[in-house]
């Protein structure tokens, strides 16, 4: 895809943990666990994907400690750095990944991000990373309730930029993301900056 109906090129929207900012709990639980597999468990059955989801919709922080805390007290001040050391799970751009956006923007291309993150830790993102400067637009999960792949964050996303699906780039690293925009939206699953380059540039946008 090149241009969409009536020449006008295609809006491109990026994801932005694992596409442009490399997050995971990890980098902030290996510095708090000796054991490899303790801490394995504990994000699986203390501070699991479903339960950080749920901030990414918008449930507050301190809500989810006392919840997490009440399933497993003894971990208290585990779950409590979830959020009080949150920015050591970001441990920094994806750089070759901020490249293609950097050329993209220079390109002329219309930017936008749609994500999955809580309200109360992605300030913590863009007081970090400015290139998030870049965008035209960032649709925040939490700020509207919605998390992908929830078709409606999609539709949601393209009554705000005013682009039917065919005329959108969309990016992610998570396949059921990938699936769930490849109902509409020309969909790119992530796997690293050189393999995005190749696939931006079938299309002819870099």
């Amino acid at each position: 895809m090149a241009q969409s109906g009536g020449g006008r090129r295609p809006a491109i929207v990026f994801d932005l943990g694992g596409v442009l900012i490399d997050w995971n709990p990890r980098h902030l639980y290996r510095k708090l666990f000796d054991d490899e597999a303790r801490m394995e468990w504990f994000l699986a059955e203390v501070c699991h994907t479903a339960w950080n989801e749920e901030q990414d919709r918008g449930r507050a922080f301190a809500g989810a400690v006392e919840e997490a805390a009440a399933r497993h007290p003894d971990h208290r001040p585990l779950i409590a750095a979830y959020f009080e050391r949150w920015d050591e799970m970001m441990a920094g751009p994806i750089e070759g990944a901020v490249a293609i956006l950097e050329e993209l923007e220079n390109a002329g291309h219309e930017l936008h991000a749609l994500t999955n993150w809580s309200a109360e830790t992605f300030p913590f993102a863009r007081d970090r990373f400015a290139f998030l400067e870049r965008f035209e637009s960032i649709l925040v999960s939490a700020d509207v309730g919605l998390i992908k792949p929830d078709p409606r964050i999609f539709e949601l996303l393209l009554a705000r930029i005013g682009r039917a699906p065919a005329e959108c780039v969309y990016i992610d690293d998570n396949p059921k993301n990938v699936a769930a925009a490849a109902l509409g939206l020309d969909a790119i699953a992530f796997e690293g900056a050189d393999q995005l380059r190749v696939a931006l540039a079938r299309r002819a946008l870099l």
